[in-house]
């Protein structure tokens, strides 16, 4: 089948879009992709909706400001879609489905919450396509933490590497252990880069810490970074997830710009290297994706984290590093269109292998 994957993620900079050929076991080819960037006024009205995600109801009916940004957010990611058909030279008849995750505002598993933007069947007729979205419910309503999703297609990309670790630094990071066999072990590892981004956006009036500039002229505060790991987070047993907002810029207070930068970069890769911990063996190598790899201070801070270990880049191991988890929404479309599992005990906690996501047919 041939679907269209779209991401928005927690970094909130865009939307990345990635055609795949697949049956949803393994992939058969790679399609056409693009990046579309939001505005900063799109941005900055995310970043609203996330600091007051705690006064937003996932079970009941949304504000109207966020029923208007559900709209907007709809419509951008919409035009993306049709933009890369455009471009592709293809028609919207010779697309499957749309696999479509929408922006996560709340992610509370403890209490079976959590809620992302994006109206599927605005979505449907904006592009002529069908849409599957809504991957995460299911399986939080189960009793799994509805997060990460992407590991079943890690696996996919990475079964003759095994064992292996899959590193995917978003605005928040987790990692996906695959093992011999194809066994697996995924969870958000600690923040990402959205403490970083919100640090660089506060003192800086940037989105990001580009290049890592900022931090590459700090000092990391080790007293702070101490401190920081002994969060009861670490210690909780795999699987488990994170939301956006469980570790925020606040753990730098009283640290200058530089320094605050490059602590919050070091304690990110210092809290990914201790997911070690809860691995069945070692890996042969990490190989990271999203974001964060374009950073290489960050990256320099986890290879120093990690010195026993090749850490590569998507790019190294002939990925997509920028689309992997718009390609991961493709394939978990289809494989969710085919009712094959999606989330696992050992990737969300959920007691069995379940499917998820629901159907929103073209109406015509």
């Amino acid at each position: 089948m041939k679907a269209i994957g779209l991401m928005s993620g927690t970094s909130m900079d865009g939307i990345d879009v990635a055609i795949l050929d697949t049956g949803g076991e393994r992939v058969d080819a790679f399609g056409p992709t693009l990046f579309q960037p939001y505005s900063p006024e799109m941005r900055q009205r995310l970043r609203a909706a996330l600091s007051t995600g705690a006064s937003i109801r996932a079970a009941g009916p949304l504000t109207p400001e966020i029923e208007r940004l559900e709209r907007d957010l709809t419509d951008a990611h919409a035009d993306a879609v049709n933009t890369l058909l455009r471009e592709s030279k293809l028609r919207p008849s010779q697309i499957d489905m749309i696999g479509f995750h929408g922006q996560t505002l709340i992610h509370r598993p403890a209490e079976r919450m959590t809620l992302q933007i994006g109206s599927a069947p605005r979505l449907a007729l904006r592009t002529q396509i069908d849409v599957i979205s809504d991957f995460r419910t299911a399986d939080v309503r189960a009793g799994g933490q509805g997060a990460p999703l992407v590991p079943i297609y890690h696996a996919a990309l990475a079964a003759d590497r095994a064992p292996v670790a899959v590193l995917n630094i978003g605005g928040v990071a987790n990692v996906t252990f695959v093992g011999r066999g194809g066994d697996l072990l995924a969870f958000d590892t600690g923040p990402g880069n959205g403490p970083i981004d919100d640090w660089a956006l506060r003192y800086t009036g940037k989105p990001i810490d580009e290049a890592g500039a900022l931090a590459a002229r700090g000092h990391p505060n080790q007293n702070v970074i101490a401190h920081l790991l002994t969060h009861a987070y670490f210690a909780k047993p795999a699987p488990k997830s994170l939301d956006r907002m469980d570790f925020a810029l606040d753990m730098a207070k009283n640290l200058g710009v530089e320094d605050g930068a490059a602590t919050l970069t070091a304690f990110t890769a210092r809290s990914i290297a201790k997911a070690r911990e809860h691995f069945p063996q070692s890996p042969r190598e990490w190989i990271v994706c999203g974001g964060g790899r374009h950073n290489p201070t960050l990256m320099r801070e986890l290879r120093a984290a990690l010195p026993d270990m090749s850490v590569i880049t998507a790019e190294d191991a002939g990925w997509r590093g920028d689309f992997i988890e718009a390609e991961a929404c493709a394939y978990l479309a289809v494989r969710s269109w085919r009712g094959l599992p999606i989330s696992f005990p050992m990737t969300t906690g959920v007691r069995r292998a379940m499917t998820g996501g629901t159907l929103s047919t073209v109406k015509r």
